[in-house]
């Protein structure tokens, strides 16, 4: 199974997605864009969180990368997403940091 991708909005899905989750549905592991940081971060945590609270629900969409790939400029101010190669190197140092300082 491949990368799962999340167009997060702000109140609801009707609105201009605001945010970007990148889920590996396998191993659990995603990763979002972090606006402060404006970096990709490590944070199945917080992203599984988010999209299993139901008041969230109508907040994100998940789609396909293309999709995403029309918003990053205005979400991220980058001209393209990272490949996917790049995302699962992002998830497997991200899985592997967490386990050597023992979790969140």
């Amino acid at each position: 199974m491949g990368l799962a991708y999340y167009l997060i909005c702000p109140e609801s899905a009707e609105e201009s997605p605001r945010g970007i989750f990148v889920m590996d549905v396998r191993s659990g592991g995603a990763i979002l864009w972090n606006h402060r940081g404006r970096s990709w971060v490590y944070d199945p945590g917080l992203v599984t969180r988010f999209l299993d609270d139901y008041r969230n629900a109508d907040r994100y969409q998940s789609v396909e990368r293309q999709v995403v790939q029309g918003f990053v400029r205005d979400i991220t101010g980058q001209t393209a997403l990272p490949d996917e190669a790049a995302f699962r190197a992002m998830l497997a140092g991200g899985a592997g940091h967490q386990r050597a300082s023992g979790g969140r």
